[in-house]
């Protein structure tokens, strides 16, 4: 999948771009998400829609005022698991991007090179890798409650 693309996006002008980096992420994180929300949204009760919708509201009311607040625990959860996933993105990024100043943490991490031809830096990268986690590992710590209320809340009916 990636000498494709790589070929198109050479076609577009588009190697050493964010757009580069963009345009794959979404077209792997869209499926995930709508994935997710469609099965978290399909658990949510439709007679609420309808008791809002009695009592006044348009239909973009009732899902503003009434399904969204109840879905945001899904939506938290899948907004977290689809930045996790672009987070960790190796090989698009690998592939297409070649410049220093515009590369990601863990194609920077990839190309420590040891003090010589034949020296693998292990311990460095290794830190290195640590370093990058940790921001991931304070949010998932932080938000860990409303991860597991969006991972179950479609569980049961």
């Amino acid at each position: 999948m990636v000498v494709p693309l790589l070929r198109l996006f050479m076609d577009l002008g588009w190697i050493n771009t964010y757009q580069a980096m963009i345009v794959p992420s979404l077209s792997f994180a869209i499926p995930l998400a709508v994935w997710n929300l469609t099965t978290f949204m399909k658990a949510l009760p439709f007679d609420l829609e309808e008791a809002a919708m009695i009592d006044g509201c348009t239909k973009w009311q009732a899902f503003r005022r009434v399904l969204l607040p109840l879905a945001a625990p899904g939506v938290f959860t899948t907004a977290i698991l689809t930045f996790i996933h672009s987070w960790n993105e190796f090989i698009i990024a690998l592939s297409m991007i070649n410049d220093s100043k515009i590369q990601t943490a863990t194609v920077a991490i990839s190309k420590f090179t040891g003090a010589t031809e034949f020296q693998a830096p292990f311990g460095e990268q290794m830190a290195a890798g640590v370093i990058v986690t940790v921001p991931l590992v304070i949010m998932v710590l932080i938000f860990q409650r409303r991860i597991v209320e969006g991972l179950t809340a479609g569980a049961s009916k």
